[in-house]
This record gives C-alpha cells, structure tokens and sequence, in this order.
C-alpha cells in the first residue's frame, strides 16, 4: 500500500485518536483511511444527483466566520427556501439551508462550503 503523509493540527489529531480508541481502529492509518472511504462514498452519491432536487445543507462553523457564510449564501439566494442560523456552543454557529434547484447548483453551493477551510462541519442531505 502506497504511504501518503498529510499535516493535522494538535486539535484534529487528538479527535482522530479519540475515534481510534471509542471505534476500535487498530492505528490512526485505519481510522484515516475509513473516514475517506466515506468522504469518497459521499461524493459519488451527491454527483449522481440531477434535475431540480430538494435538500437540506448543515454547515457549523466559528462565528467569527459569519461573514463567509453571508457571502456564499448570497451567491446562492435563488436556492434558498429557508435559512436558520442558531448557535450552538459559546462560539459555534449552525447554519440549516432548506434548498429547492438544480442538482449541479447545489453540488456548486455545498462544494463552496466544503473547500473553505473555516467551516468545520458541512453536510448535504437530499430529500
């Protein structure tokens, strides 16, 4: 098996071995290599979808970063059917996104979301 090295920071490192130990990984190797088996099987899923589809998008982030959040939301204010934003945590924002469009447009929204390094958790569910 190829050996591939990547960078975590203190935090990510520590929560990555808090899931080997509570799921029973037998290193950090193994609980790596599940989480991006399920990043891939999530991908394929959301790049099947076409047509005009109902959703639901989950982004939970920092709230210094609200300002991120309100610059891609605005490219995407067609998609929007309904937008909750709750905070969950001393500095920890939930933003819920009810979408209603085009397949592709949604993979564009989530995949902004997903490629900004200041969103900790981003999740689409299509309905």
């Amino acid at each position: 098996m190829p050996i591939v090295s990547i960078s975590l920071n203190d935090e990510i490192l520590s929560e990555l071995d808090k899931l080997q130990s509570s799921m029973g990984f037998s290193g950090r190797s193994e609980a790596i290599r599940a989480g991006i088996r399920a990043f891939v099987s999530e991908e394929k899923q959301k790049s099947d979808l076409s047509g005009n589809i109902h959703a639901i998008l989950l982004v939970v982030h920092n709230d210094e970063f609200d300002h991120v959040v309100s610059g891609i939301t605005h490219n995407f204010e067609d998609l929007i059917t309904t937008h909750l934003h709750s905070k969950i945590d001393k500095e920890k924002c939930m933003e819920l996104f009810v979408i209603d469009g085009d397949a592709e447009k949604v993979s564009t929204m989530t995949k902004d979301f997903q490629t900004n390094k200041n969103m900790d958790t981003v999740r689409l569910v299509a309905i």
